[in-house]
């Protein structure tokens, strides 16, 4: 059953290796690989929770940061993203919890001007390397392309 602790495992310095298909809801398969850092901590009395992302892009790396807060009236989680090459505004928020030991997150977006499905699974969460991968669906759930995945490795 999920609750305020379910994020503790992320909470330190990770090394992350990236894969992100080149191209989503576009039928791609050439996968982009690229490295990065996260580092996540605690905050309001442990019911949320905050990282600090450096992720290498191919293209040139940037910024991010993820906040994560605990309501435990619903028993969910919320998950907002904040790019930095985009600062003046968040996305959506993922909600979703933790059951049988995978977190399940979802969202109602946009990609391209067209409304999709966002999904988040973070599985592996009782290892040392826990993985996040996100999914989109462009036909409201039905099928899933999976675009971005994440391994996380404890920082040296």
């Amino acid at each position: 059953m999920s609750s305020a602790n379910d994020f503790d495992f992320i909470h330190g310095p990770w090394s992350v290796q990236h894969r992100r298909l080149a191209q989503r809801l576009a039928g791609c398969t050439d996968w982009q690989v690229f490295g990065g850092s996260c580092r996540s901590w605690p905050l309001l009395g442990g019911a949320g929770n905050v990282d600090d992302n450096l992720i290498d892009l191919p293209g040139g790396p940037y910024r991010a940061a993820t906040l994560r807060s605990w309501d435990p009236a619903a028993r969910t989680w919320q998950i907002w993203w904040l790019d930095a090459r985009r600062p003046g505004g968040i996305g959506v928020p993922m909600v979703g919890r933790f059951e049988g030991g995978i977190g399940t997150f979802f969202a109602d977006d946009s990609f391209e001007g067209r409304p999709i499905r966002v999904r988040f699974l973070w599985t592996r969460c009782d290892t040392p390397s826990p993985r996040w991968e996100q999914a989109f669906s462009g036909d409201g759930g039905q099928t899933w392309e999976t675009n971005w995945t994440m391994d996380f490795t404890p920082a040296a």
